[in-house]
């Protein structure tokens, strides 16, 4: 295969993920404005600007969609940890990855802890039972993928070795804590801070209060 030819094949595949970010926010922006009963697939293609057919390609309904924005975060929290310089103590290479991705407002950030509405829009978005098995299968996929970013950085085998699977696991775990804590906050309370007190804790051993 020439360069001309990996140079096209990886712009087709960055336009491929981009739409499928697109579709995914969509779909939960228009899930959590309207309710999950009423939006519908051609819903989520016109707000997306693409055809019913170019939804159906990426995605099988509004829960793989929703799903795939979740899958999509971990994806660029690895793609960060591995940019990380090499020097950089683990944990502080988790913190930045994870903050740099949720500091940008988007469907869980900052937005979702200052707009009651949002908030209350994207819990029972989460409640939605069938939205459950996806963004269980989500989890799964982001996990092997973390912890191969995790391997890498610690010499470690994400194939034969815990460790790298373990701290994957608990990178999804503190965000998804942290989130949730946003979200059912009163006052509202802003995301970053509670993720870097969350990570700031994994970092030192989650010590008693």
């Amino acid at each position: 295969m020439t360069q001309g030819e990996d140079a096209r094949i990886g712009l087709r595949e960055r336009k491929k993920r981009e739409t499928r970010v697109s579709l995914s926010q969509a779909t939960i922006r228009l899930c959590v404005e309207r309710g999950w009963d009423d939006v519908t697939v051609e819903d989520i293609a016109d707000a997306a600007n693409v055809s019913v057919r170019t939804f159906r390609n990426y995605f099988s309904g509004k829960a793989e969609a929703i799903a795939a924005g979740h899958l999509e975060r971990m994806l660029r929290i690895a793609d960060t940890l591995r940019a990380r310089p090499a020097a950089e103590p683990l944990w502080d290479s988790v913190l930045h990855a994870v903050l740099v991705q949720f500091a940008q407002g988007d469907e869980a950030g900052a937005r979702s802890a200052q707009d009651q509405r949002w908030r209350d829009g994207l819990r029972l978005m989460l409640a939605e039972p069938a939205l459950q098995g996806e963004v269980v299968k989500a989890n799964a996929a982001a996990q092997e993928v973390l912890a191969e970013a995790v391997a890498e950085r610690t010499g470690t085998d994400a194939a034969r070795e815990v460790y790298p699977k373990l701290v994957a696991a608990v990178i999804g775990a503190g965000s998804a804590v942290a989130v949730e804590h946003c979200l059912r906050a009163d006052p509202p309370t802003p995301l970053v801070p509670v993720l870097r007190d969350v990570f700031d804790r994994l970092a030192a051993g989650l010590p008693t209060p």
